[in-house]
């Protein structure tokens, strides 16, 4: 309980108050104290003087004790709590109305009772208490003289010790009695308001607490609505930090989505991956096996057919362990592309003549559209050539007997575009946002692998996707199931001059 911030609040609270209730309770003794000194002080600020000019305390420089003694008790009766002494002028005690055996001190310093008597003192002065060792109090001086000549000085002692218990009655009295209980109700008024003040702040708190609370065990409950939506009310810094908590949630939720997508992704890639590798490897095993156990008893036309079959094989388990380290090096963060100006155009004259005898062999008519003045591209020229030997491959695999591929270039505004377009069997419209995934092979088939020839990973298509957005593109696919598809890129033209 007490290591909740409320707690702490709360504490902090009560301990601010009883330090200022303290201070106050010290402050108030103390002020008023010093100005009871002060109003008396002042009130009796001749007192002394009167006394030396009503009585000749000095005659021929000896005490007069009679004019003393009438000093005296004339004092006791106005006044009990005043003390009468006579010092001589270098503050010795001469004689003095309290009982021998009270008094602690023989000598006065005269120090305060010089500053008593000059002009503009500031008050109150207090001096030294002959009745205590090392007390002082307020008091009334004034010298004493006969003839012009100083002999000493009236010290009168205006709070002795029957002052000192009235002054503590008054402390006592019931105005300070009531102002302390006025003191300590305001006290724990304060105290009350302020706890309910702390409870209803850290309320917000203590809801975010239990937000946080829930969505680390896994439960996440309904994010806290913004504090701008309370009426009246502007956000605060609390507001702030729940928004940013909620949109921190909501960011941890989309990436543990996405890992757990990508995990998914890649498990069926190791899948398809395997199976791919599996096939075209049992292939090459059984032509082996079967040359190493027939060799003697083969005609050389099966040899041939074998081994045919074998370099074939291992031919194609080339191209996946290309295609995955392909990938994967185009999928690092710190690849660098070597971009250069190149003609596109005079590329895709190049790709279209290096595929041209697979198009005939099937029976496919391929044909370009290149404009007379295309302008040249920046670009990885090897990484687009992959682009579209990767498209136009595809193309011809999927494509039946007579169909036609065109590979076109056409030019826009600061950027060159290329098409790649079959009239082969199309890819279902459910199926088109998924032909760029690694793996992904539309009816198990399209983009590669599979039976009839089109082997492959399905990594063909997530290969040219990735070049064209190292290069600031986007791939695109439009298809129609039976009447064709086409992949259109483009590339930024190259700066001139």
């Amino acid at each position: 309980m007490l290591r909740s911030l409320h707690a702490k609040l709360v504490l902090a609270l009560l301990g601010l108050l009883g330090l200022v209730g303290l201070a106050y309770v010290i402050l108030t003794v103390t002020t008023t104290r010093l100005h009871i000194q002060e109003v008396t002080q002042a009130l009796n600020r001749s007192l002394a003087a009167d006394l030396a000019r009503s009585q000749p305390l000095i005659k021929s420089g000896t005490v007069d004790k009679a004019a003393l003694k009438r000093v005296f008790d004339m004092l006791m009766v106005v006044n009990p709590a005043i003390e009468v002494y006579l010092l001589d002028a270098e503050g010795n005690l001469i004689a003095y109305s309290a009982p021998p055996d009270k008094i602690k001190r023989a000598r006065v310093s005269l120090g305060p009772v010089r500053d008593f008597l000059s002009a503009g003192a500031k008050l109150p002065i207090r001096g030294d208490d002959p009745r205590s060792g090392s007390g002082r109090k307020i008091f009334s001086a004034a010298p004493v003289s006969e003839g012009g000549r100083l002999q000493g000085y009236l010290y009168v002692v205006l709070g002795g010790e029957t002052y000192q218990s009235v002054a503590g009655m008054l402390e006592t009295s019931w105005i300070m009695r009531l102002g302390g209980g006025v003191a300590v109700a305001s006290l724990a008024l304060i105290a009350v308001l302020g706890v309910l003040l702390f409870t209803r702040l850290t309320r917000r708190l203590r809801r975010l607490t239990a937000r946080v609370e829930s969505f680390r065990s896994g439960d996440p409950a309904r994010p806290l609505a913004p504090a701008a939506a309370t009426p009246g009310r502007a956000p605060d810094e609390i507001d702030a930090l729940a928004l940013t908590f909620d949109a921190m949630a909501r960011r941890i939720d989309e990436q543990v989505a996405a890992l757990e997508e990508a995990n998914t992704l890649r498990q069926e890639l190791i899948a398809n991956i395997s199976h791919d590798l599996r096939t075209p490897l049992a292939s090459l095993q059984g032509a082996i096996e079967t040359l190493q156990m027939k060799d003697a008893s083969l005609a050389p036309e099966e040899k041939r057919h074998y081994l045919a079959l074998a370099h074939k094989h291992s031919q194609r388990l080339g191209r996946l362990i290309t295609d995955l380290f392909d990938l994967t090096t185009l999928e690092s963060e710190d690849r660098q592309l070597h971009t250069e100006p190149f003609s596109l155009a005079e590329l895709v004259q190049d790709v279209a003549q290096r595929f041209r005898a697979m198009a005939d062999e099937k029976g496919l008519s391929l044909e370009i559209d290149i404009p007379l003045n295309a302008s040249p591209v920046d670009g990885d020229i090897g990484l687009i050539e992959r682009v579209l030997a990767n498209l136009t491959e595809n193309a011809i695999k999927y494509t039946p007997s007579g169909g036609r591929i065109d590979l076109g270039v056409q030019g826009g505004a600061g950027r060159i575009s290329v098409r790649v377009r079959d009239t082969g069997i199309g890819i279902p419209a459910e199926e088109l946002p998924r032909v760029f995934e690694r793996s992904y092979r539309v009816g198990k088939e399209r983009g590669g692998g599979g039976d009839g020839g089109r082997d492959g990973a399905g990594l063909g298509l997530a290969i040219a996707k990735r070049i064209v957005e190292l290069h600031g593109g986007v791939l695109l696919v439009e298809s129609e199931p039976g009447t064709g598809t086409a992949f259109t890129f483009d590339l930024p033209a190259a700066q001139t001059a």
